[in-house]
């Protein structure tokens, strides 16, 4: 099961989403809701998204489709800039790196941290 955590920081204009587990397509579709009613008082051209996939599995193939549309939803926002966080997992980064490419993020990044 996926879980999920949104938490603006209104101060330094940053919306912090925290993404943990396998996300089935209920888990996705909660998210998304979550994370619209999150940021209908901000606007997010003045924002940077800061996403932190330390956590997250791999995504299913059935679930990519979501995926995809979550970081089309994100590119729609208009963020500044997109950032996300991943442990050491470079199957993970390749399928992000492969799907942000795919609807056009111009502004991701993404970085990979090493825990020992």
């Amino acid at each position: 099961m996926g879980s999920f955590i949104l938490k603006t920081d209104a101060a330094n204009k940053v919306l912090n989403i925290e993404l943990e587990g396998s996300f089935s397509q209920e888990d996705g579709l909660r998210s998304i809701s979550a994370y619209q009613d999150t940021i209908a008082p901000i606007n997010t051209q003045e924002y940077n998204l800061n996403i932190d996939c330390k956590k997250l599995n791999v995504t299913a193939p059935e679930i990519v489709p979501l995926l995809e549309g979550c970081l089309a939803l994100f590119k729609k926002d208009g963020y500044k800039k997109i950032v996300l966080t991943l442990e050491n997992n470079s199957i993970l980064k390749m399928q992000l790196s492969r799907l942000g490419r795919a609807v056009g993020l111009d502004n991701l990044e993404i970085i990979s941290t090493v825990t020992t």
